[in-house]
């Protein structure tokens, strides 16, 4: 089974170390990207979870069911790793992934996948953005 200090430096490996790594409490750190993207990455055995949040709902009902329908076509059709989803106010970017039998490659698919996939997608969710 995956321990922490695996996560940990798997953490310190992503992108060749160039990502800053914080660990704000135990057993979950804050990870910024070159992009300023901040992935939450939490250990919570026996599963790890990531997760971006990538901005508020917008306050209208019609634009809410607009960028809904966008969220729903990326999982279908674009997402290989994790999905979007709500969070009270707002729109996430979240996988979940079995310490069990994870190994690095796998973790670092998962991580890249969520953050290609906020670098691709924010410019088409930046009209659903509060101004």
């Amino acid at each position: 089974m995956i321990t922490r200090d695996d996560i940990q430096s798997w953490l310190d490996r992503l992108d060749g170390g160039a990502l800053t790594v914080l660990e704000v409490e135990p057993n979950l750190w804050l990870v910024r990207t070159g992009d300023e993207a901040e992935v939450v990455v939490h250990f919570a055995s026996p599963v790890i979870i990531l997760r971006v949040r990538v901005m508020e709902l917008p306050p209208s009902e019609p634009r809410r069911a607009e960028l809904y329908r966008q969220l729903l076509e990326y999982n279908a059709r674009e997402l290989v790793h994790g999905s979007y989803g709500l969070e009270g106010d707002h729109v996430v970017l979240t996988d979940t992934l079995e310490l069990e039998n994870l190994d690095f490659s796998e973790f670092e698919a998962s991580f890249d996948s969520i953050t290609l996939a906020l670098a691709s997608h924010l410019g088409a969710l930046a009209p659903y953005r509060e101004r």
